[in-house]
């Protein structure tokens, strides 16, 4: 049987910002902030439930669902923080309704793989090697307990 691979969606969004330029970069990192859909209403008082990811320089609340065997993400990033917002958009639209096997072999060199090491400090590289981690964390949480 093969290795996992990281899911599909996540692995077309990392060759796309490999080839950008750097500018063109920050500006997909600023539609994917915009394109980040807000917390569901139902969970609008569920912060609580919600894990706070402490690294990043922004309040980051991540809640993780397994459902019929994938896993389901629900991020709140303030519309302020565009850069956690947009890298949070992209593991997003990268990693949602992906099974947990597939999320935990996402790369956690991720960033460089994108490019993005090149044109956000450490300091948010740093928030962002969190947030994957929390996430490939969480999917291994939901799997054990499945």
């Amino acid at each position: 049987m093969s290795e996992p691979a990281c899911p599909a969606a996540l692995q077309e969004i990392i060759e796309t910002f490999r080839d950008a330029s750097e500018e063109e970069r920050l500006d997909m990192l600023l539609e994917y902030a915009m394109d980040l859909p807000d917390l569901p209403e139902e969970l609008h008082n569920a912060r609580d439930t919600m894990e706070q990811v402490d690294e990043c320089q922004s309040p980051v609340f991540l809640l993780a669902k397994l459902r019929d065997g994938k896993v389901r993400y629900y991020l709140d990033v303030p519309r302020e923080a565009p850069t956690v917002r947009g890298f949070a958009g992209i593991l997003y639209d990268g990693l949602n309704d992906a099974t947990p096997e597939a999320i935990v072999a996402t790369p956690n060199d991720l960033y460089q793989q994108m490019g993005l090491h090149k044109v956000l400090s450490p300091l948010r590289l740093r928030g962002l090697t969190a947030l994957l981690s929390r996430m490939k964390r969480n999917a291994r949480e939901l799997a054990a307990a499945a």
